[in-house]
């Protein structure tokens, strides 16, 4: 008898795998990644921006700027998530586009697109990987 593979996601989601954090690691937060931002394709950033359309801001850069709190929420999400939209209220394009940055240096991700305030941000989880990119 011949066994019945799944087809796989057309919308570009993964199905997800069970965890394989083990009892040691539960509950810890991920390790913050300081390295250079992830570099994509134009096709692979042509396809994130379709994924991120009807995504909402996830979380908010406030007066304060980019705090290692906000730093570390930006990580988590995108651990979970992998592509999100945070939306970043400063008063100038230069101040914007220096936190925008920021962010992506600090996350690890790569920075998709940017729209006014609202910057979204992929970055692909490192224990259970929901997008699947085009081929670079």
């Amino acid at each position: 008898m011949a066994q019945h593979k799944p087809a796989p996601a057309k919308s570009g989601l993964a199905a997800s795998s069970p965890s394989s954090k083990t009892a040691g690691n539960a509950g810890k937060a991920p390790a913050p990644r300081n390295s250079a931002p992830l570099a994509l394709t134009s096709a692979q950033t042509r396809f994130l921006r379709g994924q991120a359309h009807d995504l909402k801001a996830m979380l908010q850069v406030g007066g304060k700027g980019v705090t290692d709190a906000v730093a570390a929420e930006i990580g988590e999400a995108l651990e979970h998530h992998e592509l999100i939209k945070v939306k970043v209220a400063a008063e100038d394009r230069a101040a914007r586009d220096a936190m925008i940055d920021e962010l992506a240096r600090r996350s690890g991700a790569a920075l998709v697109q940017r729209i006014g305030h609202v910057a979204v941000f992929y970055r692909p989880s490192q224990d259970h990987r929901r997008i699947v990119l085009p081929r670079a």
